[in-house]
């Protein structure tokens, strides 16, 4: 099988810090788990030649319209891009257009699942994710004047409040806001790198920040392991910094429970994925905060330490099979220094 694999910021030149590291990380770890396989990779004129046997493939114009024009040249694709203006939709689709197999998630999944708006409809009435509304930024035709009132009324709980992208990547433009002004601010900053029309708008929950890596067939998801996200607060803004795999939690069980019930429910939904969510060590509540359909950075320490091929196990996961055992074998930590991620064994 001729398997073609492409990471957005490499495959493009994008220097955005956002993602690069993280992206940069994540394409060679499944370079490496892929090196059995007839594997390709995609560069831009401006990327490095990465060390791996896959084959670099140089990309001169449009990643889009260089998908249209040369994606039948392979048999399998498996995507590593951001949500962000439906970036990983539209290019999943383009891969299902032309009759390639992709390796994870459809296009309607990965499209559910980007906007976070339209996630917590699908999943409010059945799971416990976190209250989500969507404000309309002040220009918009729509609703123009609410984001005033809303915030307004939410604040006489004396709450703080989280504003985001509807459709961000990570932690990218996340803030937490406690008066008017810093709300209107937020809005104002967010609006600026979203298509969209709105933001979204929650309750902020104190608590440890986690993820649940799975793997999906498109019916079944089998949990691989509980990690945590270490998710800073400056000036108002959240970062996501790194983190470690795998967390022990006394949630633990209940969080890859819960995770495995909510992929399982969206259609599509294939091949690596991770649930973001909140353990609320208070109430003995887990909170969910979003769902990726896709590959996550922890997949950059999972695979250290799990004992399979994790690439192998995405390839036999879309094709129906799911790994029967898992056992974790040690503990990493990672962390973003620049536009690198550090990885260091700690047992």
């Amino acid at each position: 099988m001729k398997i073609l694999v492409f990471e957005f910021a490499t495959a493009t030149g994008s220097d955005d810090p956002s993602f690069i590291a993280e992206g940069h990380a994540m394409l060679y770890g499944l370079l490496e788990d892929l090196k059995d396989f007839k594997t390709y990779h995609l560069i831009s004129n401006d990327s490095q030649i990465m060390n791996t046997q896959s084959i670099p493939v140089t990309v001169n114009e449009d990643l889009g319209e260089w998908l249209r024009k040369n994606i039948q040249n392979y048999d399998a694709c498996l995507p590593i891009a951001p949500e962000e203006n439906n970036i990983l939709h539209d290019l999943t689709s383009i891969i299902e257009e032309q009759g390639v197999k992709v390796l994870g998630s459809s296009s309607n999944a990965v499209k559910l699942t980007t906007n976070k708006f339209e996630t917590y409809n699908a999943l409010e009435d059945k799971f416990p994710i976190i209250k989500t509304e969507k404000i309309y930024f002040k220009n918009s035709d729509q609703k123009s004047g609410e984001h005033g009132a809303y915030y307004e009324s939410h604040m006489k709980n004396g709450l703080s409040t989280v504003v985001k992208p509807a459709d961000g990547v990570s932690c990218s433009g996340v803030m937490v806001v406690n008066s008017l002004n810093e709300f209107i601010t937020a809005q104002d900053h967010i609006h600026r790198f979203t298509q969209l029309p709105y933001c979204i708008v929650q309750d902020y929950i104190n608590g440890v920040s986690v993820s649940v890596s799975l793997l999906c067939n498109g019916d079944k998801a089998v949990p691989l392991s509980l990690n945590y996200q270490d998710i800073s607060l400056n000036s108002g803004e959240i970062e996501y910094c790194g983190g470690n795999v795998p967390f022990e939690h006394k949630l633990s069980e209940i969080a890859m429970e819960i995770a495995k019930n909510v992929i399982e429910s969206i259609g599509g939904i294939k091949g690596y994925v991770g649930v973001d969510m909140i353990l609320d060590e208070d109430s003995n509540m887990v909170h969910i905060v979003e769902i990726n359909s896709r590959i996550t950075t922890a997949y950059v320490a999972l695979r250290k330490i799990i004992n399979f091929n994790l690439g192998e196990a995405i390839l036999k996961s879309v094709q129906g099979e799911l790994p029967d055992e898992i056992t974790l074998n040690g503990s990493i930590n990672f962390y973003k220094e620049g536009k690198t991620l550090r990885i260091s064994v700690l047992k």
